[in-house]
């Protein structure tokens, strides 16, 4: 395992042992309201201060940005973390949470990891060395075909515009796939993909911690990630789909008919 990627490691298994020691005191559990529907507890922040600690105690020169504490420092090595992806499934005791740490080297995505610590599978992916679950390489899901596709996506609850925008493509895509499912984790729901437990994934509004760690998992386990229309903004803009190739092609082909936020952004610039 690469340097940098077993320190992110050490961090995540950290930062796990907080979250599970609080999901047995849910009731304890400090919470503040951020904006429309979206929520912060001291668990995330307590998460957030192990990672960055562990982190920045192996090097202090990098840089951090990370969901709680913002941007930390300038440097060519910049750790993206979200402590708690699925705040809100884990304040309710949904076991669909995760933690998501990825690198950012010169701009480009170089390592990253996705832990689960209900389920203690660790995901992690190195540039051009593949990736991984507990230790055992994966790879994305053969499937061929959007009418056999299992989809993931998730609701941009937090901004009505853009769920103005997304309802017509989830009605395209659910008629079109096998089936959607919306768990509220969207960096597990990329590392399933890169599993291939889920054939495919989309959702917009996200911020980069939330799709960093998944995006390269996805990437090095033989998948395409994009934004809408297939270009690589996704850790900027925050809309982001990720499948199989050819799978790729055609959920990007289902979205392209109806009216996206990156067509909303085209349209008032």
């Amino acid at each position: 395992m690469h340097p940098m990627l077993n320190i992110a490691v050490r961090a995540a298994r950290r930062a796990g042992t907080i979250i599970s020691r609080a999901s047995n005191r849910l009731h304890d559990v400090k919470v503040d309201r951020k904006g429309h529907h979206d929520y912060v507890s001291q668990v995330d922040r307590d998460a957030e201060a192990a990672i960055i600690e562990t982190l920045l105690g192996a090097y202090p020169d990098h840089a951090i940005l990370a969901e709680e504490s913002g941007s930390h420092g300038r440097s060519e090595f910049e750790w993206i973390i979200d402590p708690l992806d699925g705040t809100l499934n884990f304040l309710h005791g949904y076991p669909q949470f995760a933690i998501s740490i990825a690198l950012r080297v010169r701009g480009r995505l170089d390592q990253g990891l996705v832990y689960d610590p209900v389920r203690d599978e660790l995901f992690t992916a190195s540039r051009g060395a593949g990736a991984q679950l507990n230790g055992h390489r994966i790879r994305v899901a053969r499937c061929q075909h959007l009418d056999r596709a299992l989809l993931a996506t998730g609701f941009p609850v937090r901004r009505a515009e853009q769920l103005a925008d997304y309802l017509p493509s989830f009605s395209a895509m659910l008629s079109q796939c096998a089936d959607v499912r919306r768990a509220g984790a969207a960096a597990l729901d990329l590392a399933h993909v890169a599993c291939g437990r889920l054939d495919g994934f989309w959702e917009f509004g996200l911020k980069a911690w939330d799709i960093a760690a998944g995006a390269l998992l996805v990437q090095e386990s033989g998948g395409l990630v994009g934004d809408p229309r297939g270009g690589e903004t996704h850790l900027d803009c925050g809309h982001v789909v990720a499948a199989n190739p050819k799978l790729f092609r055609q959920v990007l082909a289902v979205l392209a008919q109806h009216k996206t936020p990156m067509a909303r952004t085209a349209t008032a610039g």
